[in-house]
């Protein structure tokens, strides 16, 4: 198998993780929580839960050069209110991600670069799927966060 191929493909696993127990964090959620704010200049758990979940269609959009208000765009239609709309959303995006990067070419992975908006210079693919898993997980931890101040079942084991 080539290298990059299974580089590819053991990051989208990682990403996986942090979408199925997403799911799994998001179902343990009773609605009283949505806004819960552990602070007030932090995004309520609604708000948290739409960002992390928004991450594949978003960083994705981002990443292939789209504008600004494009994504602002794109965050406001993807904005859900539940979990069944929260997990469809996470879902769907892993899925258009994952068909996204086993798309490109060893040669596209490694070296085509793209700059998001925001940024001064490109990153290239591989670069960007990193940071995207990354991204991921961070929020993933926000999210168990938020759930444990809030005194639900949580533990490691919902993240693994």
């Amino acid at each position: 198998m080539n290298v990059t191929v299974s580089l590819t493909e053991t990051l989208l696993e990682e990403f996986y993780t942090v979408v199925r127990t997403t799911n799994h964090l998001l179902k343990k959620a009773e609605p009283s929580v949505y806004d819960f704010r552990p602070a007030d200049n932090m995004r309520s758990f609604l708000e948290l839960a739409n960002h992390l979940v928004q991450i594949p269609h978003i960083d994705l959009a981002i990443l292939q050069e789209k504008s600004e208000q494009d994504i602002r765009e794109l965050e406001k239609k993807l904005s859900a209110g539940n979990v069944a709309e929260l997990t469809h959303v996470l879902d769907e995006g892993y899925h258009l991600l994952r068909s996204y990067f086993l798309s490109l070419s060893e040669e596209d992975f490694l070296n085509k670069e793209t700059k998001a908006f925001y940024a001064e210079k490109g990153m290239s693919q591989a670069k960007w799927l990193v940071e995207i898993v990354t991204h991921a997980f961070h929020h993933r931890a926000q999210l168990f966060t938020y759930l444990k101040q809030t005194k639900h079942e949580v533990n490691m084991f919902d993240l693994y």
